[in-house]
């Protein structure tokens, strides 16, 4: 088991989508208890992909200066300078310290600064990368000697945070016991208080090549590879596709190594693949959650048939989004250029092909479906359209498809996508088993919103229904006719 996201539970994105989890299983944790004592699983990091230093590991700092407790210990003062008798003094367990209204009792919630003391004590002896992120003056000091100030020259940032991470390099002995303090201060016109101090410890120059030494000697690698929630939040973009760090070099490099590996990625967006062609499964497995390490852990040793379509395309590059004319815009201004043809329906519309398309997914056995079968070939604009499918389950294993419905307008007056999905229904098979899937098809369903008069339209003319396991796996069509037009009011 390889990767950075191997040994961290990656469940949830960032900023406000962030919750406190009751526990979280990581992949390797999964992996390791799913296949017990009767398989030997090993593990190696190969690279990082954090995009801020990690948070301090509290297991290493003891609060205060003499240090009894895991944690920071925080003192509070109601002025701006850290000065005179604190009015609060408490422990905090993580070296993330965020306020966005309510503050400790007794702290000025306008105006207030805090010092936070700890002994930290590094279990290996190398070169340390710190990490601060401030929204407001803040400074950080070890043994004394101040290592990053950006108190009188706050930097401006990107996102909601305020400011960049500043990083600085030091060398720490193991075993050796260093005061670290941190110090903010919080003005009224500040709407956020909030300062963050990561830590990443020694990295190993031969990272990738010990995971793919790793996988050369293993019957199957796997590779769990992507981003955390702070590379997936609010108030910023993404630079580009790619992995970050050298994520995509180890894939290559562990698949080059061992041709069983399988890609685990989570992700919360489509990313380049350039390493796809070389190795045996990829696994989108998003932020799953809690469970994360037990769920992936199903899926990739068969207990859980897995039946997830992508609710999203996959570009094979960034050229080919329908953004990339337009992103990110000029002088603060972004235009929406690709008016109605959003996802799939600017991929169809030019004709370019996706690395994944919308609605894909794969499943352990096999589906196949039947002719459709319409209940009438013309209907009035009251009328419900009832379109059935027979789906069989043509594999070995039980499993669930899900059946995609979409419908292409043949004589749309307006400009209009190739085709539009309209509705879909999950049914889960045996193996040999067969089940009809029907779906109501009203007016709605064929309708547009033109702009000129502001109404809905159901134009009469001929309609066609496509139904598939992805919007471009299409397995059977059959057309209609709407015999009148219909306009109404949203």
């Amino acid at each position: 088991v390889i990767g950075p996201n191997a040994q961290v539970a990656q469940i949830m994105g960032g900023g406000s989508a962030q919750v406190n989890a009751h526990y979280a299983i990581t992949p390797l944790e999964g992996i390791t208890n799913k296949v017990g004592d009767h398989t030997t699983v090993r593990y190696e990091q190969g690279c990082t992909n954090h995009k801020y230093q990690p948070l301090l590991d509290m297991s290493l700092l003891l609060a205060g200066r003499e240090g009894s407790e895991q944690g920071l210990a925080i003192e509070y003062f109601n002025n701006r300078d850290v000065s005179g008798t604190a009015v609060l003094k408490e422990t905090k367990t993580t070296s993330e310290l965020m306020w966005f209204s309510e503050m400790p009792k007794g702290v000025d919630p306008k105006q207030f600064s805090f010092r936070a003391t700890g002994r930290f004590t590094p279990r290996q002896t190398g070169d340390y990368t710190l990490g601060m992120v401030n929204a407001g003056p803040a400074r950080f000091s070890l043994d004394g000697r101040v290592v990053i100030d950006t108190w009188n020259q706050p930097t401006a940032g990107a996102d909601f945070l305020g400011a960049p991470e500043t990083q600085e390099t030091l060398s720490l002995q193991a075993g050796r016991s260093y005061l670290l303090t941190l110090e903010y201060a919080k003005s009224e016109e500040d709407l956020l208080a909030m300062v963050r101090l990561g830590c990443l410890p020694p990295q190993q120059a031969d990272a990738i090549e010990r995971a793919s030494a790793l996988a050369a000697s293993s019957d199957v690698a796997i590779v769990c590879v992507g981003f955390g929630g702070e590379w997936q939040s609010e108030g910023f973009d993404r630079p580009n596709m790619n992995l970050p760090g050298e994520q995509d070099a180890l894939v290559e490099q562990v698949a080059a190594a061992n041709a069983r590996t399988i890609v685990v990625l989570n992700t919360g967006s489509p990313i380049s693949m350039p390493w796809l062609e070389k190795v045996a499964a990829v696994v989108q497995a998003w932020y799953p959650g809690q469970e994360c390490g037990n769920a992936i852990a199903d899926v990739l040793f068969g207990d859980t048939n897995p039946c997830g379509k992508l609710p999203q395309t996959v570009p094979a590059r960034l050229e080919d989004t329908p953004t990339s004319l337009d992103f990110p815009g000029e002088n603060g201004k972004i235009s929406y250029g690709e008016g109605i043809f959003v996802g799939y329906r600017y991929y169809e519309k030019k004709k370019v092909a996706p690395l994944f398309p919308f609605g894909f997914g794969l499943s352990y056995t096999t589906f196949s479906y039947s002719p459709l079968r319409l209940s009438a070939q013309q209907i009035s604009p009251g009328d419900t359209l009832q379109v059935s499918v027979d789906v069989t389950n043509t594999g070995q294993r039980a499993g669930k498809e899900i059946v995609q419905f979409y419908v292409h307008d043949e004589q749309a007056s307006l400009q209009r996508p190739e085709k539009e999905l309209k509705g879909f229904a999950k049914v889960q098979l045996e193996p040999g088993e067969r089940k009809t899937v029907t779906l109501p098809f009203a007016r709605n369903a064929l309708a547009y919103y033109d702009d000129l008069t502001h109404e809905w339209v159901a134009e009469a003319g001929e309609f066609e229904v496509l139904v598939g396991a992805s919007s471009q796996d299409i397995r059977a069509t059959a057309t209609f006719t709407l015999t009148a037009t219909t306009r109404w009011l949203s």
